[in-house]
């Protein structure tokens, strides 16, 4: 019963409901009980030893250790560019290469809605791939040589890009319906925001004129991590080796990791030879650079990795996000 008297609801008594005879003491009831309740003031009944009326009791105020939860921990959250503050995919990148196939003469190209979403199904999202295999199906053109595949290959990426950061300045890539009230909400609360510019699929150039969009005014309030920002960040000089005093210690450790990656590349290569495949795990220096970006946006918003929230709409990111520990939420795309 003792544990029990700690807290009692308002208005009520250790003796149970309140009836007339609440100012009665049973002598039936042990002194103990009464001891456990006093953990808490008192309940008076007070009556007025004159008129006979029955004035209110006072509230309870109980405090226990019980009732006290722990701090939330201080959040921040962590934004990509591409497919989470503007759908690039679905209204820049075909639209773009649309344009770059107009600009080289190729008449005989465009991509509608269901081929665009096919060829980047088939190809895993690699622009090189998709070109490969468009052109596969419906034939090169005539005047090009087998050699020269490759090269016209990047010609069109360059004309693709080049179109694309028109469309990125232009109104014609909207913002994600949503965003700038998410932003908004988080700002008000206290919440920090960075926007992850630097390892964008099309560059940073692209990213930069998409956040433009959200406004000066909102833009002021949020940390942009752009490839400079990166660099300059703590974690930044410690791996790139920017701006950091290299003792002896440190560029053998650089050489050490050098030589190990050759040596990797290496062994892949033997392995790939005998299964008569091809390899690169130049994709894992690609992961290390996000990685990068991701513990600089965590150092400028002032939050642990695990407290950052990374909100992403590529694989990329959501790979290097599980690496670190940093929670992720995927932007899922059209």
């Amino acid at each position: 019963m003792a544990a029990a008297a700690r807290c009692l609801p308002l208005g009520a008594s250790p003796l149970g409901p309140a009836s007339p005879d609440i100012a009665k003491v049973p002598a039936s009831i042990p002194s103990s009980s009464y001891a456990a309740a006093a953990v808490c003031p008192p309940l008076r009944a007070a009556v007025a030893p004159s008129s006979g009326r029955r004035l209110q009791s006072p509230p309870l105020r109980c405090s226990s250790s019980l009732s006290e939860t722990p701090a939330a921990p201080e959040l921040a959250v962590l934004l990509e560019v591409e497919g989470v503050i503007a759908d690039v995919y679905r209204f820049g990148n075909r639209q773009a290469f649309n344009v770059a196939f107009q600009s080289l003469g190729l008449d005989c190209a465009n991509w509608t809605e269901p081929i665009y979403a096919d060829l980047v199904r088939k190809s895993r999202g690699d622009e090189e791939r998709m070109l490969v295999l468009f052109f596969d199906r419906i034939g090169w053109p005539t005047s090009l040589p087998t050699s020269e595949k490759g090269s016209f290959i990047k010609s069109v990426l360059r004309e693709k890009l080049k179109a694309l950061e028109e469309f990125s300045a232009s109104d014609s890539l909207p913002l994600r319906p949503g965003v700038e009230k998410f932003i908004d909400d988080a700002i008000s609360e206290g919440v920090p925001v960075s926007i992850l510019a630097t390892y964008g699929r099309n560059g940073e150039k692209v990213s930069r004129f998409i956040i433009d969009k959200l406004g000066p005014e909102r833009t002021s309030k949020i940390k942009i991590v752009g490839k400079e920002e990166v660099q300059v960040s703590l974690y930044g000089q410690l791996v790139l080796g920017k701006g950091v005093a290299s003792s002896l210690d440190e560029q053998l450790v650089r050489e050490a990791q050098k030589a190990a990656s050759a040596e990797k590349q290496r062994i892949a290569e033997e392995v790939a030879s005998i299964l008569k495949l091809s390899v690169d795990i130049k994709a894992s220096e690609s992961s290390e650079k996000v990685i990068t970006t991701l513990r600089a946006g965590s150092e400028y918003v002032g939050r642990d990795v695990q407290n950052c929230i990374l909100v992403a709409g590529s694989q990329s990111g959501v790979l290097a996000a599980e690496r670190i520990g940093m929670p992720c939420v995927v932007v899922r795309s059209r």
